[in-house]
């Protein structure tokens, strides 16, 4: 098994190996103290492991609960955040009980937004089902609901006290959802590690999850622990994501989170080579490395429209945008774009 320690607020560790979920209960029991848990999944994950996390918490003698959700991204709202907590009151939960997402990005992100919060703050446990939320979204702290005005807009840090991510699960993932956990994986490689980016074009993903997840981890980890309010070198991780975030908002969310990441890294890309930031050899290293994962280059929204959508976003301040630019592959920049200057940047980047 491997393990990674994250030393941020709260120091934890994020466990990668098969046949986790079946050892769940003694490892939540190792980090929480209290006798109830209660378990926040999505109506598709809960009916392929609920029923074997539930047992395995029992074993360690947790009294389980349940709160289970329409899959998608259109869960992640307020009114989904009060439910569960209006749970945890139903069930009495105190502050050292625990509640445990298992799922992907949604369930992790408004499930530790109800932790974060309920009775300011309470026992949370990650259990990642989905590759992007192995490699990314469940570790780091961040948590967060939708709102009308964008992704994320409400929401705050939050360190789980552990993560358990049982390789296993990823053998059920849909086409898509593998896919778009291998854009936040490019996205690593890009940002972090020529090594890990070239190692994912001659061997694929799914043939080494333990080695790839634990590889992205790392590199989370090494920002987090510099930066875990992201305000200076964390923002590197937001790579694809300034432009993936507005395209995600534009499509009414129709577009996935990964595929958005992809097309939005992309373009990054060639507005930061029309600059002169990086090299043709990147874009074309970048773009190749999508289409061999069956993702998207091509961002499909006009350059004024996504600038409306980058300017409302809550990494912005309405008065400039800050975009992720590859100089190489595995170095990056932060660059403050003025809003007067950021539609001239997005055409750069094919828009």
């Amino acid at each position: 098994m491997a393990v990674v320690t994250v030393q941020a607020s709260k120091s934890y560790d994020v466990l990668i190996s098969s046949g986790l979920i079946e050892e769940a209960g003694k490892l939540v029991r190792g980090v929480c103290s209290g006798g109830k848990a209660l378990i926040v999944s999505d109506e598709n994950v809960f009916s392929l492991y609920g029923e074997a996390l539930s047992r395995s918490l029992e074993k360690t003698g947790f009294q389980v609960f349940t709160f289970v959700f329409p899959s998608g991204e259109a869960s992640k709202t307020l009114s989904t955040y009060a439910r569960i907590l209006d749970r945890l009151c139903e069930v009495n939960a105190s502050r050292q009980d625990v509640t445990v997402a298992l799922g992907g990005g949604v369930a992790g992100d408004v499930a530790g937004f109800a932790a974060a919060t309920y009775r300011r703050g309470m026992g949370f446990v990650q259990v990642p089902t989905s590759l992007l939320a192995a490699v990314d979204s469940s570790v780091g702290g961040k948590t967060a609901v939708n709102l009308e005005g964008g992704k994320n807009q409400a929401g705050c840090f939050y360190q789980p006290d552990l993560v358990i991510a049982d390789t296993d699960t990823l053998s059920t993932l849909p086409e898509e959802e593998y896919r778009n956990g291998c854009a936040e994986i490019i996205k690593y490689g890009v940002l972090g590690s020529r090594a890990l980016f070239e190692s994912i074009l001659e061997k694929p993903v799914r043939e080494d999850y333990a080695r790839v997840i634990e590889q992205c981890v790392q590199i989370k980890r090494g920002l987090v622990e510099q930066d875990e309010r992201d305000t200076g070198k964390r923002m590197l991780l937001n790579l694809g994501h300034t432009l993936g975030h507005a395209a995600e908002k534009i499509s009414g969310y129709s577009i996935p989170h990964g595929q958005a990441v992809a097309m939005g890294m992309a373009a990054a890309a060639r507005a930061a080579c029309a600059r002169s930031v990086c090299g043709p050899e990147v874009c074309k290293e970048i773009e190749e490395a999508l289409a061999l994962y069956g993702l998207p280059a091509a961002f499909p929204f006009t350059a004024g429209e996504t600038a409306s959508a980058c300017l409302s976003d809550k990494k912005g301040d309405g008065f400039s945008v800050k975009m992720i630019l590859p100089e190489k592959i595995g170095v990056c920049r932060i660059t403050d774009i003025p809003a007067d200057e950021l539609i001239s940047w997005l055409k750069a980047g094919g828009l």
